[in-house]
């Protein structure tokens, strides 16, 4: 009778074990499905009000990865609250899409009035100016939009904007304006392109960089001769304000393209993820070209280990996107060129 009662009690503890180690890990997965949530928050939420809200953007993706081994576990385990966390994942829908699409929309293509567009952080032209150059040049796009123009050679104590943004086009610019008139590193303008007898208003975005080292992120940076004792605390005090920078830099931008009396394409290096403040605020009533007619991976940043999409072409609704791609075969920068094609209604 003893060890029938000890039999019982043991089990009764295991029982109670479980249920706690269950319990903490349901707190644990709420916690993390809180903090995906709150991703939706940067839409609203400005920099200046709680830039560390913006810091979850990046982390996005590895937020929704532990996510789904939780959910995976809960079914495992055939545990109800599973249904719970499997049907909440749809609400991600549009978020995941942003970084990673395989249901690009598909609009029947025309001849007339397409246009390609080129944008490409060149770092310099630290792979060669003849070389970048040709590359470009063979993509025979309709407007070019490069950021970080400036070579190392060019770079002068008195250059008060760098790195330069620049657009080329085929087609007749009728007008065109900085958007930048302070000392910071990023850069913008606008011009209104004459385009088959129509005009459209093209922003150049090279908002302002974070200047972090790899040191900061455990990645051995051969550049970078200086090892950041605190990395987390190092990484924080560049993020941080130039998220604050980005805010100011965003409304400029977002003033031309309000005022805007054409259709918009606004394209470049907005160093900002999806999900973060700068892309729910630069694209507000604008298309993603990437979600409209992507497909696959939208990384354009390779220079860490882990993915970045910062680089984007929006457009007016009036604008459609006919194609997408990040090509992925040139290695010329820290970046890899972007190269859309879209028909004007």
């Amino acid at each position: 009778m003893t060890h029938v009662l000890g039999r019982i009690f043991v089990a009764k503890n295991a029982d109670q074990s479980s249920m706690k180690r269950a319990y903490v890990f349901l707190i644990f997965h709420i916690i993390l499905f809180v903090l995906l949530l709150s991703t939706f928050a940067n839409a609203w939420i400005t920099p200046h009000h709680f830039s560390e809200l913006n810091l979850l953007s990046l982390g996005f993706p590895y937020l929704l990865l532990l996510h789904l081994i939780f959910t995976l576990i809960w079914i495992l385990k055939r545990k109800k609250i599973a249904i719970v966390f499997v049907c909440s994942t749809f609400i991600f829908y549009n978020p995941v899409r942003r970084w990673v699409n395989f249901t690009p929309q598909q609009i029947s293509q025309s001849n007339q009035n397409d246009i390609k567009v080129l944008t490409y952080n060149v770092k310099y032209g630290s792979a060669g100016w003849p070389t970048v150059k040709k590359y470009i040049t063979d993509q025979n796009a309709d407007i070019i939009l490069v950021q970080e123009k400036d070579t190392a050679r060019e770079l002068r104590k008195d250059l008060v904007k760098y790195p330069s943004v620049i657009l080329k086009t085929k087609h007749k610019i009728l007008r065109q304006k900085d958007l930048f008139d302070d000392h910071s590193k990023g850069n913008s303008f606008y011009a209104d392109v004459e385009i088959n007898g129509k005009i459209v208003r093209v922003i150049n975005v090279y908002l302002e960089p974070f200047r972090l080292n790899k040191n900061m992120l455990g990645i051995e940076d051969k550049n970078c001769k200086k090892e950041e004792k605190n990395k987390i605390a190092a990484l924080f005090s560049r993020l941080l304000p130039t998220f604050k920078t980005h805010e100011d830099q965003v409304r400029k931008i977002r003033k031309a393209v309000d005022r805007s009396p054409y259709p918009v394409i606004l394209a470049g290096d907005f160093n900002s993820v999806p999900n973060s403040w700068e892309y729910y605020n630069l694209g507000k009533n604008l298309d993603d070209a990437f979600v409209e007619s992507g497909n696959g991976s939208s990384t354009s940043f390779h220079d860490y280990k882990f993915p970045l999409r910062i680089d984007y072409i929006f457009t007016s609704r009036g604008i459609k996107a006919l194609s997408y791609k990040v090509d992925y075969s040139v290695k010329l920068s820290d970046h890899y060129p972007v190269i859309a094609e879209f028909l004007l209604n």
